[in-house]
């Protein structure tokens, strides 16, 4: 997944897209060392040392990793996935709602 992303960053730079990530690794270190081997080139956020029970995926309810979520301007969440979609899905699900962005302007 993470070369696929790092390509939608870079694809998508100037355009109303921000990609976040949440890690569940428990080792912070670990993580951000593997980060930058990888040239995770997003902001990515640690869930603690809970791992996966950390504040932000019990608040979002992330029992499936990965779980990918796409929001729009307005918060609203358009999709959710559950495991690894395929990045044909990703992509298409994002370029209906920047097409949907460019004719709300």
């Amino acid at each position: 997944m993470i070369p696929h992303e790092r390509s939608l960053v870079e694809k998508l730079q100037g355009k109303p897209f921000q990609l976040l990530g949440v890690n569940s690794d428990k080792d912070k270190k670990f993580y951000f060392k593997r980060a930058a081997e990888l040239k995770v080139n997003w902001r990515s956020f640690w869930c603690g040392e809970k791992e996966g029970a950390g504040p932000i995926p019990s608040q979002w309810r992330v029992n499936t990793w990965p779980t990918l979520y796409l929001i729009d301007g307005a918060g609203v969440i358009r999709q959710r996935w559950l495991g690894v979609p395929s990045n044909d899905e990703v992509d298409e699900a994002i370029d209906v709602l920047l097409a949907e962005i460019e004719h709300d302007k």
